[in-house]
């Protein structure tokens, strides 16, 4: 009898930006036996809140995409205290970590506040704001992921994202280059690429724009460590094999290669940061149109608010 075929374990499509399913699973199993999310994922979450105050729309229901990792539940109650807070996680470990961590905070339970997981995308009924800290550069199919969003977004919300950028760790690629090891990391996304697949999902208006960081460290094992917290390697075209002890200690050798002036081990950060509307579907006059009920009334919705 013939046994089925196993089911592909990597996603090594043409794109550079491609991850390996495999190691996105077992990176996300391991993150979620974590005591806290990514030390950095906390001050991205600080950054991307501090431009919640530019956008004049008031969210009554807020999806936070990712929170397991994210780091971003106090800093949207403190923003929307009065809107309701639902989640989402599309890895199945880190959903019962995010379930866990809000069946734990007996503060918010003692207040009331709302948070309701939403199993599938996209959200029914439909949200104002989704949000989604430091995960795009996680994901297996962007392209499907911001539809799915946008599907999610009522007329009028938006969606508000931060991820790391491709020049992340770009001392760390050369390294590996050079030493032929393979990639150190995914080719992620670029800014401009990103805003291109959110226009294309259907968004309106996005406004994409990056930052850069030098982080430091005094040892290369407390570079690894940090590193490590942070994620693994998705790179599809990462070596394949086991690492040895003697690769270990090459690799300790090569990053005393990365101190600067001051003695300290230095890399590169990018963080992308974007956000974008959901402006009412434009009706096509044809021949022939079909248009959905739904679509319909937001348009007349839209046509009657004062200008």
């Amino acid at each position: 009898m013939n046994e089925p075929a196993p089911p592909p374990t990597s996603n090594k499509g043409p794109r550079p930006q491609d991850l390996d399913a495999a190691a996105l699973q077992h990176q996300a199993r391991r993150l979620s036996r974590a005591d806290q999310p990514p030390w950095l994922h906390a001050e991205v979450a600080g950054r991307m809140a501090e431009r919640l105050g530019y956008i004049k729309l008031r969210p009554g229901r807020v999806l936070d995409a990712a929170p397991a990792l994210g780091a971003s539940a106090e800093l949207l109650r403190l923003a929307y205290p009065d809107a309701q807070m639902l989640w989402h996680e599309t890895d199945a470990l880190l959903a019962a970590r995010a379930a866990e961590a809000r069946s734990l905070n007996w503060w918010r339970r003692l207040r009331g506040a709302s948070m309701g997981q939403v199993e599938v995308l996209p959200a029914r009924p439909e949200v104002d704001l989704v949000w989604s800290n430091m995960a795009l550069h996680a994901c297996i199919d962007l392209p499907a992921l911001l539809e799915a969003w946008q599907a999610s977004i009522a007329v009028g919300g938006f969606v508000m994202f931060s991820c790391l950028g491709p020049d992340s760790f770009v001392e760390l690629r050369a390294l590996y280059a050079r030493n032929g090891w393979g990639r150190p990391a995914p080719d992620w996304w670029d800014m401009h690429d990103i805003g291109d697949l959110v226009l294309k999902a259907g968004f309106a208006d996005p406004v994409m724009d990056q930052q850069r960081l030098r982080l430091t460290w005094a040892s290369p094992d407390s570079l690894l460590a940090d590193l490590r917290a942070l994620g693994g390697n998705l790179a599809p075209t990462r070596f394949g094999g086991l690492r040895g002890r003697g690769w270990r200690q090459r690799l300790m050798a090569e990053l005393d290669t990365l101190r600067d002036a001051e003695g300290r081990l230095a890399l590169t950060l990018e963080l992308v940061f974007g956000h974008a509307f959901k402006a009412a579907p434009r009706l096509t006059v044809a021949a022939e149109t079909h248009v959905s009920v739904d679509a319909m009334r937001a348009s007349l919705r839209k046509g009657r608010e004062p200008g």
